[in-house]
């Protein structure tokens, strides 16, 4: 019988040796698994500070073209999840603003100057009021940081403003964001 066992083990593949491809792809998954997870976070912690409804992570995935990649809300309703935003409304003008760091408060958005399609679109997603700042990478303008007050106008305070740009600068240098 110890020699039957034997003989099993004996036909088992060497574990000592890990195929390279694997290897890659474990090691990717962990760092997108980690990157994942310290946006969530990082999102989480915003809204609790700032105690806003809704904070979003908007990546464009192509010049001026994007969508919500990761969300923190309040209520589940609130979701936009895969919402690609109103591109036709970001050109080249909005997103050199951003480039230059631009940091954008509406307190209210129907007494804001702002253009007729931002207005109709952010009525449609529930804004009331927003907070955006610009996650700028080692590269480009890699996305947009934004808090939303869905329920109703509001004047986000200094501490606000800085909790979000600190954040936004905490993403821009994790390596996964950092570099891509």
């Amino acid at each position: 019988m110890a020699n039957s066992n034997n003989k099993e083990c004996n036909n088992r593949p060497n574990m000592s040796h890990t195929d390279p491809d694997l290897e890659k792809l474990t090691k990717r998954l962990a760092q997108n698994v980690a990157r994942n997870t310290f946006i969530q976070e990082t999102l989480d912690n915003i809204r609790g500070y700032i105690r806003s409804e809704r904070v979003v992570l908007y990546y464009f995935y192509r010049e001026w073209k994007g969508q919500v990649t990761f969300e923190s809300l309040s209520d589940e309703e609130l979701s936009i999840y895969g919402s690609t935003g109103a591109d036709e409304c970001f050109n080249d003008e909005y997103a050199a603003m951003y480039q230059e760091g631009r940091v954008r408060v509406i307190e209210d958005i129907e007494l804001e100057a702002i253009h007729p399609c931002h207005r109709d679109f952010l009525r449609s997603i529930r804004v009331k009021a927003n907070l955006v700042v610009p996650i700028l990478n080692s590269r480009r303008l890699w996305g947009l940081l934004v808090a939303h007050q869905c329920q109703d106008a509001r004047s986000w305070s200094k501490s606000d403003i800085e909790i979000m740009q600190k954040a936004a600068v905490s993403l821009a240098t994790a390596p996964a964001i950092r570099d891509s």
